[in-house]
């Protein structure tokens, strides 16, 4: 492991308002994070953006379920499947108006995010966005729909959200999802935020902005592709390094105690060193990027989650205008 340069206190991310911000959302003054690699833990404590406020007004949660025998791109890989779709619409959207939004695999954080959204944007410290929680088709790791999904190293999990699931949206619930890049956004943990670095890697002209937590940066690719014989562990290997740099700006988070994280470099299944050489290559090749290492933390942590995602979603969309 890698000594780190730059370190926050614990009490550094558990408040939005800290060393690393200048100013306060409570005054109304910019706060502005930095780039770069950051340590937490081990002792961690909920985020407050997380406790519903009274007198902040509520977005709406809309459910329906995907059939895979509705999908040309994935119609399912051992046989049919549904699929559950959640949309968070914000208090006060206006239909038709074009939003900003996030996309959010394996539906990680439904349960908390709406909450932090409907907290931060009545404080006028995140834009007016849409977010989509969306499950996998099941399964998990080689061989299987979700693997098959999130761990492919290609486009195509970005042309299925962008050609089956966003127009069903628009349809269903009359909310418009911008065509900026700038304004889109995408999230996962594991496997699920190895796809969202995917969509936007490959689709720089869809989503530019990413939330990543204990990322799948790592040999899990099936079927085996000989352009990306390593799976996702070819981005820190080969394409970063090789690539020029694209317009994306990436949050990444890493436990101690990740998945492999006592493996060797060779079994390219090592969370830990993926993600730390993520950051690594990010970093070099000066891309906006912000790398937590968490200590003590396991595979996607719940508690590294809930002190961490509000001030991730703050970085990430740092420098976005607020209506």
């Amino acid at each position: 492991m890698k000594t780190f340069t730059r370190f926050v206190c614990f009490i550094s991310l558990i408040s939005l308002t800290s060393a690393l911000t200048i100013g306060s959302a409570a005054d109304g003054a910019k706060e502005e994070l930095a780039d770069g690699d950051f340590k937490i833990g081990p002792m961690y404590t909920n985020a407050p953006e997380l406790t519903v406020k009274d007198g902040v007004p509520k977005g709406t949660l809309h459910e329906f379920t995907m059939d895979s025998h509705d999908s040309k791109i994935y119609p399912g890989l051992k046989g049919p499947y549904k699929r559950k779709v959640a949309v968070y619409v914000p208090h006060g959207y206006t239909a038709g108006t074009a939003a900003p939004f996030i996309v959010i695999q394996d539906a990680m954080t439904k349960d908390s995010l709406p909450k932090i959204l409907d907290n931060m944007i009545h404080e006028g410290r995140l834009p007016a966005m849409i977010a989509i929680f969306i499950t996998s088709g099941g399964g998990d790791g080689k061989g299987s729909e979700r693997g098959l999904e999130y761990d492919t190293v290609s486009g195509t999990y970005a042309d299925f959200i962008e050609t089956e699931v966003l127009p069903r949206i628009e349809k269903d619930y009359q909310v418009t999802f911008t065509k900026d890049p700038e304004s889109r956004a995408t999230m996962g943990g594991s496997s699920g935020a190895a796809a969202a670095f995917t969509m936007a890697w490959f689709h720089p002209d869809l989503y530019r902005r990413v939330l990543s937590y204990s990322g799948t940066y790592v040999d899990q690719q099936s079927p085996m592709n000989p352009k990306s014989p390593h799976g996702a562990w070819e981005y820190h290997e080969h394409l970063i390094p090789m690539s020029d740099a694209k317009p994306l700006r990436i949050w990444l988070e890493v436990g101690e105690k990740d998945n492999g994280y006592d493996k060797d470099e060779k079994s390219y299944h090592n969370w830990v060193l993926a993600n730390e050489r993520m950051a690594a290559v990010l970093k070099d090749k000066k891309y906006h990027y912000r790398y937590v290492f968490a200590a003590g933390a396991g595979h996607v942590d719940h508690k590294a989650v809930n002190q961490t995602l509000p001030e991730a979603m703050l970085w990430l969309w740092q420098g976005y205008p607020i209506k």
